[in-house]
């Protein structure tokens, strides 16, 4: 009976272990796809054909939209989305202190666009994983306004997403 427990806590214990490297593998295999597309579309590009071009563009397309989903995959797989559950089981990293901003609070949501002073460098949230919220994409950054998270892009200033009592 003993061996039977101690088997099925080390297959408990190494499941995970095999789909994240599963995933991280995956991950590493649509990298090299999109480095292989992307040297097609450069030799397109070369040769001229209107045709090939499209073709290799629809490709490279492709390729990086199942990257994102790997990655994507990978982050629900690690928990990286529930902040919910990670917030109640670390209140003390989620703790709101005195923190006011000299602007009155304003409930924001998407679509909106917002004014530079409100996602400026002291309102910016640098370790946006510590919190386990999803990585912002490229010009995008975590907000923090009084209780909430709010993730802006910065290149435009529109709202993207809002947590509402994130802090509480």
């Amino acid at each position: 009976m003993r061996k039977l427990i101690v088997t099925a806590l080390l297959a408990a214990t190494l499941v995970p272990v095999a789909a994240s490297a599963q995933s991280n593998e995956d991950l590493r295999h649509d990298r090299r796809d999109i480095r292989r597309e992307q040297r097609d579309l450069n030799a397109a590009y070369r040769s001229g054909d209107p045709r090939a071009i499209h073709e290799e563009r629809r490709e490279l397309h492709d390729a990086r939209r199942d990257f994102r989903e790997d990655v994507r995959d990978r982050d629900r797989a690690w928990g990286r989305d529930d902040w919910r559950g990670w917030r109640d089981r670390n209140p003390n990293w989620y703790g709101r202190g005195r923190w006011e901003a000299p602007f009155r609070y304003t409930a924001f949501r998407p679509g909106l666009r917002i004014a530079a002073p409100y996602y400026g460098p002291r309102y910016i949230i640098v370790d946006p994983w510590r919190y386990h919220l999803r990585r912002p994409a490229y010009g995008q950054q975590w907000i923090r306004h009084y209780d909430d998270v709010i993730l802006v892009d910065t290149r435009r200033g529109y709202v993207v997403d809002v947590i509402h009592g994130f802090y509480r």
